[in-house]
Parts: C-alpha cells; structure tokens; sequence
C-alpha cells in the first residue's frame, strides 16, 4: 500500500484543489442559508457561534456580519489561510482542529450559545463511534441549552437522485466527478484535467444516515433534535423527497 493510500481523503482534498472544483458556492450563496439559519437559532446578537468545518470561511463571515462573535474550526490549513484573507478585519478566531478532537481549553468548553456545521461537513469518518465523537464535541462545546444546526446529505434523496457522472469546465480546467454509494457510503471521484498538466484526482467520501440513526447517535451524545427541515427554504422535511437534512437542535 502506498503512504497515499493510508491517508485520508480529507487530509487530501480540501486544498487549493477544492476552492476551484467548488468556486459556484459563493458569499452570496453563503449569507442567504446563514440569514435562515439563524431565524431557526433565534440568537441575540453577540452571541457566540462555532462554524464547525469552516472551510474558507463563507459561513463564518457572514455569521460574523450579522452581529455574531464567530469561531471557525477546520483541518485543512489551505482553507483557513483563504479564510484569513477574506477576513480582513479579523473579526473571526479561525482554528486548525480536527472535529473529533477540538482543542481542550476554555474557549471550546461549554462556550458556545450555537454550532453549526454546514454544507455536508458530516459523516468523514469509516466508523460511526467517529461521527459520535463529532456530536460529543459538539456538545461538549455548547453551554447548557445551546443550539446547534447540522447540514446532513439526505440518504432516501440521495438514493434516488445520484448523478452518476459529470463533466464541467472552471477557469478552463476540466472538472469530471463520479458518484456512486456503496456500503451506506456516497463516494465522489474528482478529476482535473488542467492543459499539459498531470491530471489530479480526489475522492470525497461521506456516510449516508438517516433520521432515525442520526436521532439516535444525537441523544447518545447528549443532544435534541427540535426540528428537521429539508431545505433551506424552511421546507417540511420528507425521507425521500427532501434535497436536505437540516436537523435544528439544542443541548440537554
């Protein structure tokens, strides 16, 4: 097996890779799920805010925009230094951590009045005791009543609207993605063609739950699900029709 092989893909695709295979997914995207996102928190401004899985920072920035005192926390320090960049003021504290493993001092104790992860930054992992960690620090990282907001890739969708492959140009650069699902896992293969270049490929690997699982690993880890949307146009969620799974909740 090669040292390639034995790392994980999420150490390997969130580069300068990523910001050009998701460039589509802009600010502007960005402030209108955060303005929903926050009638479902119903927080008073000021309020602390963890970005959990942050990526370049759209969210945060725009979480930071509306008032709110923002903490963003990702592994890939590619996207933090652009989400450094784009926050010129500093407004957000921008952390590299590992989600299942948040950094044990105050700031990530029982600090936060919300999380959330955004943009199907759930289900990494090849084990489910690895997402319960996630869910545990997500908790742990919460004051008591806090809320939380999670962005889950809908299994029965996702099932049923599979696009097996697609083949796009972005700044002139070929971009070609295969998806398949495979032991409850939907895979993507990336590949970029950019001119004389080598081709460079990625994979994106997430676990498909579904709601009753995803309650089920939220109360073991000490949280409540209040309520489960299927898009972000507020839409009443369906297992089978839904674009989405935004689980809205709070600490017990």
């Amino acid at each position: 097996m090669s040292i390639s092989e034995t790392v994980p893909w999420y150490e390997k695709s969130f580069g300068e890779d990523y910001l050009l295979v998701y460039r589509h997914r802009n600010q502007q995207e960005a402030d209108q799920v955060v303005q929903q996102v926050l009638e479902w928190l119903k927080l008073p401004s000021g309020s602390q805010v963890l970005d959990l899985c942050c990526g370049a920072g759209r969210h945060a920035l725009a979480l930071a925009n509306a008032g709110y005192r923002v903490t963003g926390v990702d592994l890939s320090s590619v996207l933090l230094r652009r989400a450094r960049e784009l926050d010129s003021e500093k407004r957000v504290r921008w952390v590299e951590a590992d989600m299942r493993a948040l950094p044990a001092d105050d700031h990530f104790i029982e600090n936060f009045d919300a999380v959330v992860n955004l943009f199907t930054s759930f289900g990494y992992f090849g084990a489910d005791r690895e997402q319960l960690d996630v869910l545990r620090q997500i908790r742990r990282a919460l004051k008591p009543g806090g809320r939380f907001v999670m962005d889950v890739l809908n299994a029965g969708y996702i099932q049923d609207h599979l696009v097996p492959f697609s083949r796009r140009e972005e700044s002139g650069v070929i971009i070609s993605e295969r998806r398949q699902i495979h032991s409850g896992f939907v895979t993507k293969r990336i590949m970029i063609e950019d001119g004389d270049k080598e081709p460079r490929s990625y994979t994106e690997r997430v676990k498909l739950y579904a709601l009753k699982a995803m309650g089920s690993m939220l109360i073991d880890a000490g949280l409540v699900i209040d309520e489960v949307y299927g898009s972000y146009d507020g839409d009443a969620y369906h297992e089978r029709y839904s674009p989405r799974m935004l689980i809205v909740g709070h600490r017990v």
